[in-house]
């Protein structure tokens, strides 16, 4: 079992979690992700590392309450603990020194792009990262951001707070104004990675994205989380979770992601009922 030793609530649907895990803290590397089973009759969820301390033998995770296992994560308190975490699994993001790098992040995908925007600084790149979340009270972690980046930009959707729109317009400016990128990271919802792909797509800039599959045993065993990259089919597992966003067929993805839409939200009723919650 993983102890949970310090929680915060950085916005009010998105929660941060820091659990003991010295094994997987050890072998971390930016881009990968855990797959955690917070009870014996839960599901495996898949979740991007947020940050890790090898010395401190933990990991970081941050997760928003949108269905019954992120509610149940988020119920529970420091001291309590999650009773299965696997990892750290997939392909850990190729991190060299490409020059000028823009990172960009979409609401809770903030937190996984934030140790990938640090290990590009830190390999020598110049760092131009982007966030965005739908307003001011779901943006977090500005602060860190700031501190891995040579230039930040914030957006919100409504205009609550600094710039308004959507994180492809100030995307799209900076590859105007700069011709010296080289690539381009983009982490948060699938139809906001699809869009930064397709802004990047004209100046043929590299695009990788993380992608958010619906996923099982997270070791290539099942085929759940299989997507078609080029008209080949991966499976984001063990091949990714990134891939080349100007390849990957984005309506397959967004239809297996919908399969289970009705079983989702029934199941959290369920939860939610029982524990005598409603709403958010």
């Amino acid at each position: 079992m993983f102890k949970i030793i310090a929680k915060e609530k950085l916005c009010p649907v998105i929660d941060f979690i820091k659990i003991t895990a010295p094994a997987v803290a050890k072998k971390a590397k930016a881009g990968q992700f855990v797959v955690i089973r917070v009870d014996e009759v839960g599901e495996r969820i898949p979740l991007t590392l947020a940050d890790w301390d090898e010395k401190e033998g933990t990991l970081s995770l941050v997760a928003m309450r949108v269905g019954t296992t992120t509610f149940k994560l988020s119920s529970l308190n420091v001291g309590d603990h999650i009773l299965d975490l696997s990892g750290p699994l997939g392909l850990p993001s190729e991190i060299a020194n490409f020059g000028t790098v823009v990172c960009v992040g979409g609401g809770v995908g903030v937190a996984p792009v934030y140790p990938i925007a640090r290990a590009l600084k830190q390999a020598g790149n110049e760092v131009i990262s982007i966030i965005g979340a739908r307003s001011k009270d779901l943006l977090f972690w500005e602060d860190r951001l700031r501190s891995v980046s040579d230039e930040l930009i914030v957006t919100t959707d409504d205009g609550s707070y600094a710039r308004k729109g959507l994180v492809t317009n100030p995307l799209k400016e900076v590859l105007e104004r700069d011709q010296r990128i080289s690539r381009v990271i983009a982490i948060g919802p699938a139809i906001m990675m699809k869009f930064c792909s397709l802004t990047t797509k004209p100046f043929g800039v590299a695009t990788i994205v993380s992608l958010n599959a619906i996923m099982v045993d997270g070791t290539g065993m099942c085929g759940c989380c299989r997507v078609s990259i080029d008209g080949v089919t991966k499976f984001v597992c063990v091949n990714g979770p990134e891939f080349d966003g100007h390849h990957v067929d984005w309506d397959l993805l967004f239809t297996r992601q919908r399969i289970f839409c009705d079983e989702e939200k029934r199941s959290l009723e369920l939860w939610k009922a029982h524990h005598g919650q409603t709403g958010e």
